[in-house]
């Protein structure tokens, strides 16, 4: 192996820093994704990433250590840190892993929400309630997080001004989960053939 090259200023001060960048990128996105997978009580994956997000850690770490009178291999690291938690969140995003509670006041159209939501597919309980100007609808269900969009935008289509909340769900037992929005799309696509 030619020594020369890793003794050059090209290699000290661009490829070095370059690759401790992206380590900590994968390294940070390894770990968000560890973390999110606990949470979710998938814990046969987290020892996986963990497994990976060490190793390419103390890879990262060892350079540093390495090139202490490097500023830019300092800076890659802290720049790493934070593109790698803003890619495991997208990634994250992306999965959708889970289940999340939805909420939904209405002070009208809650029966129609209610209707709209059930032949899409989704388990929905509908209750009367009293908030601070009166009568309202409160819709509740549980859905997976992939379907989230798919949900909110049918929220927003009844009625705009809807109040909703979402919170995520650890886990559920029961209930009514619909096929996935896939299935369902093929079931309408047949149904209106």
């Amino acid at each position: 192996m030619d020594l020369s090259f890793i003794d050059s200023e090209l290699f000290k001060w661009v490829i070095l820093p370059l690759a401790i960048f992206f380590a900590r990128i994968i390294d940070v996105g390894l770990g968000t994704m560890r973390i999110i997978f606990v949470a979710h009580g998938r814990r046969n994956l987290a020892p996986f990433f963990g497994f990976f997000e060490i190793l390419v850690w103390i890879v990262a770490m060892g350079q540093i250590v390495s090139n202490l009178t490097n500023p830019l291999c300092y800076i890659a690291y802290a720049a790493g840190f934070a593109a790698g938690n803003y890619i495991g969140l997208t990634i994250e995003d992306k999965l959708a892993i889970g289940m999340v509670a939805v909420r939904v006041i209405l002070v009208q159209q809650a029966e129609e929400l209610a209707t709209r939501l059930r032949q899409a597919g989704f388990g929905v309980t509908h209750l009367p309630a009293y908030g601070a100007s009166g009568q309202v609808g409160l819709i509740f269900t549980i859905i997976k997080r992939k379907d989230l969009e798919e949900v909110i935008g049918i929220v927003q289509e009844v009625n705009p001004k809807a109040f909703y909340t979402i919170e995520e769900v650890r886990s559920a037992n029961q209930g009514y989960f619909p096929p996935s929005t896939h299935y369902r799309r093929y079931l309408n696509v047949r149904k209106n053939k």
